[in-house]
């Protein structure tokens, strides 16, 4: 069992909009006329717990998974400290763990009428309870209150690689990024048989020790012959015979958006800039029809070569991420010289600069300690 001590002491709840059970349909006797929240009935039982179909049961005490593992956390024994971002599933907050001292990211979740958010929650759960490797962040656990589903995962304090890259990647250091990156997807692919489907910077954390780790798995499909065969995940990464025949999703289709990922990293913005097409049907269209971007000349014709692999049109010319692990960019650099500990840290030290600035900018700087 994983599990965290479950702490006595009361902690600083948020208030949290409350709905009834039999306004989500969890406790409406069937005689009753259907609410908005009626097709929830199946998951939302009338104690409070929310079923997935049998693969997993979140309460609010935290979750328990069929195949026997259970986390155990709750939000009494949580300190809210502040908010990290919002995404299209949610919003991320920085959290402290009062019984484990463990400062953790925590992802809330609210349920709507979509059954894609439902598959997306326990896709995300199933996939991070799952994963044991140091190239996917570390999952505490997941629970359930009412109306929202909130997993605990580990906080990477760097952040995000698309707030990191700003400062400029040495190209050692972008081979080591690129190193974890195609480990972490072999991990999914190999161990999991699960794609990714939705590679971007935003979607790889960094902490201060210079550790990479792939994060968001929301999106994720699991693989059937090599094929995960629904359409989703950010159309600016999306490979090109996505956007253009609709194909079934491979592991190719993640090798494009690790291509274009890598890229955006050395040259510190997106390479189908929006502000440069009239609408995002032009954007897609260039992505499809133009020659696919490469790095610019001042990184080495190995790392050139790399990205070029994974930007090929054709999704069958592209490497495995075997292959990829074999090629020189990736083995040119010995891990233990690669100084990625001092990059993240500039990076991170930048990334808070240019956060204070905007905020002062906003008239919202926090106040002097």
């Amino acid at each position: 069992m994983n599990s965290f001590p479950r702490g006595n002491a009361p902690g600083a709840r948020r208030a949290i909009p409350r709905m009834t059970l039999s306004q989500m349909g969890g406790g409406a006797p069937a005689t009753q006329p259907e609410t908005p929240f009626s097709n929830f009935s199946r998951f939302v039982d009338p104690s409070g717990k929310l079923n997935f179909n049998g693969k997993a049961i979140l309460h609010a005490d935290g979750v328990d998974f069929t195949n026997g593992n259970s986390f155990k956390i709750n939000m009494e024994e949580l300190k809210l400290l502040e908010e990290l971002g919002k995404g299209q599933y949610g919003t991320v907050q920085k959290v402290y763990h009062k019984p484990t001292n463990v400062t953790m990211a925590m992802k809330e979740i609210r349920l709507e009428l979509d059954q894609s958010k439902l598959n997306s929650i326990l896709m995300e759960l199933d996939v991070l309870h799952k994963s044991q490797s140091p190239y996917i962040v570390d999952f505490y656990g997941a629970f359930f209150i009412e109306t929202c589903v909130y997993y605990c995962m580990e906080f990477m304090d760097a952040g995000s690689l698309d707030k990191l890259y700003k400062i400029g990647v040495p190209e050692d250091i972008l081979s080591h990024i690129t190193l974890s990156m195609v480990r972490g997807l072999k991990f999914l692919k190999d161990d999991l048989s699960i794609i990714h489907r939705d590679v971007k910077p935003t979607n790889v954390l960094v902490n201060s020790l210079g550790q990479v780790k792939l994060c968001d798995f929301g999106v994720s499909g699991q693989l059937v012959q090599s094929m995960a065969k629904t359409h989703i995940g950010c159309q600016s990464y999306m490979a090109p015979e996505r956007i253009s025949q609709g194909q079934t999703y491979t592991v190719q289709s993640d090798v494009w958006s690790l291509g274009l990922s890598i890229l955006e990293t050395a040259e510190g913005s997106y390479p189908y800039p929006p502000e440069l097409y009239s609408s995002v049907f032009d954007q897609l269209s260039a992505i499809v029809g133009n020659p696919p971007p490469s790095l610019p000349e001042r990184y080495s014709e190995d790392a050139r070569a790399f990205v070029g692999l994974c930007l090929l049109k054709d999704a069958k010319e592209r490497p495995t991420y075997a292959a990829l692990l074999q090629h020189p960019f990736l083995t040119n650099y010995a891990e233990d010289e690669v100084d990625m500990k001092g990059w993240a840290v500039k990076a991170m030290e930048a990334r808070i600069e240019r956060e204070e600035a905007a905020r002062l900018a906003r008239g919202t700087a926090h106040p002097p300690e």
